[in-house]
This record gives structure tokens, sequence and C-alpha cells, in this order.
């Protein structure tokens, strides 16, 4: 119940936390997308062209633009800079405004409820992208991947989800382009045997300390004991060690918590 109840939380979160971003002079057009053009004083030049596949758009005066890959005011700036030098209009104010957002594709893979590819219909962040999937199921974690291609290589960036939505969190709240996959793992996990009420395997929640384990256990039984609580812990080479450890250290991925029974 728990579970669920996180599930529908950060639903909730992703699609109300998520602010509507307008268009970003980040943005790279391509094919398909439909523009708006006006220019100051001029409303018989206003145009709505979709960027064809060649990734030019015709405009009146000027003939064909390519705009494909340039962001929003390099395409303002280009437009006047021919109406200017053509002769057409002296000093022209030129504004463009993407009205649909056809040619960026990404895909929202692992523990999201709608995991695909999905078209982005305006500028999207990666709030909007977890939002366009149905959000992340309750096993998932709370950091997700962000892979994008750079000059032929991918690159790697993980994003803290809960960060999103806390102050300053908008600077990892990063666009996605054309061809970004954002990936959402298993959250990591936790186990605890021995002398608790719940032995078992738990979700490791950001920071949790060994004494949470053990309220995520149920507690110490009758016959257990805090003291002397061991930790089975995976080293760098696969091995694994026998830790002792106190109340208030943290937890690793895959940690083993091992409550011994009272001599007493």
């Amino acid at each position: 119940m728990i579970g669920l109840w996180r599930s529908v939380l950060m639903m909730c979160a992703l699609l109300l936390a998520a602010p509507a971003w307008s268009a970003d002079n980040d943005y790279r057009m391509g094919t398909g997308d439909v523009l708006r053009i006006t220019v100051y004083g001029q409303p018989e030049l206003a145009t709505e062209a979709r960027v064809g596949e060649s990734g030019n758009i015709t405009f009146p005066l000027i003939g064909n633009v390519r705009l494909a890959g340039a962001t929003p005011a390099q395409g303002e700036a280009e437009i006047a800079q021919r109406l200017s030098k053509g002769g057409f209009i002296l000093e022209p104010f030129v504004t463009l405004n993407v009205l649909q957002y056809r040619s960026q594709q990404i895909s929202v893979l692992g523990r999201v409820n709608r995991p695909g590819k999905f078209a982005l219909e305006k500028v999207s962040r990666v709030s909007d992208a977890l939002a366009l999937a149905g959000g992340i199921i309750a096993d998932g974690a709370d950091t997700v991947t962000l892979v994008r291609t750079r000059d032929g290589k991918p690159e790697y960036r993980d994003i803290d989800v809960i960060a999103l939505f806390k102050p300053g969190g908008e600077a990892s709240n990063v666009l996605v382009q054309d061809g970004d996959i954002i990936n959402v793992a298993r959250q990591p996990m936790f186990y605890i045997y021995g002398e608790v009420q719940r032995p078992g395997a738990f979700r490791l929640e950001q920071n949790m300390s060994v004494v949470q384990a053990l309220s995520m256990g149920g507690g110490v039984t009758a016959r257990g004991t805090q003291k002397g609580i061991r930790i089975l812990r995976r080293d760098a080479s696969g091995g694994m060690q026998e830790l002792d450890t106190q109340l208030a250290d943290l937890l690793k991925k895959d940690d083993v918590v091992y409550v011994k029974e009272s001599l007493f």
C-alpha cells in the first residue's frame, strides 16, 4: 500500500510541479515542426509553415529558408537579415514561434507505467518526459539516467528525481532532446534477517540508516539485541565482508543486515 501511494504521489508531483515551458533558445527546430512567423507592421507576411523534409520553409519575398537545426532566435535573425539584405523591409522585427513540436522523439524505459518512445509536442524537460510515460512505478529508483548521444558518443547523466521538486532542483530539470533516452532502474534494495519481526528484502531509501532498516523489519524481536549488529557487504572485488556497525551508520545497495540473538 505504501508503494502504491508513493507511485500516486510521484505522478501527481510530475504533473503538477513540472512547469509549462515556452519555446526555449536551446531548442533546435526540425522536420515536421509547425512555425508561426510574423514581421512587425507587416501583417501580409504573417506565415504558418511546417518544416519540410529538406529542413526548409518557404517565406514570402525571400523563398526557401533553412531552419532545421536552428534555434527560434537564429531563425528570426536569418529571416530578418534576408528581408533587410534584399531591400524588402528596413530593419525588420521578426518573431518566430513553434506551434507544434513534431521533430523530437525520446524514449523512456525501465520502471515507468508506460515505457516506450514519445514524440514531443512542446519544449520538454526530464519531468515532462517522465509524466508522458505515466510516472515512476512503486519499485522505480529515485535517480534516473539520461543517455544522450553527442558527436557520436553516448553521454550519461544521473538525475535525482526527488531533488527536482526542491528549491534549486530546476537546474537538474534539463531539456530533453531528439534521441534522448531516460532509463528508470529498479530501486536498490537491502536485506535484513535474524531476530527481527519481518525479515526480508526492502527498498533502500536515500540516506537510510541501520536503525531505520530495523524499523522497516518491524523492530527487534524479544530474543534479539541491537548490540553487535552485523552487515554483510560486497567489496570492490565482489567478495563479501562482514562489518561491525552502529545504529546511525548508513546502508548501501545490497547490504545484508543481521540481527543476532541476545545471549541473556
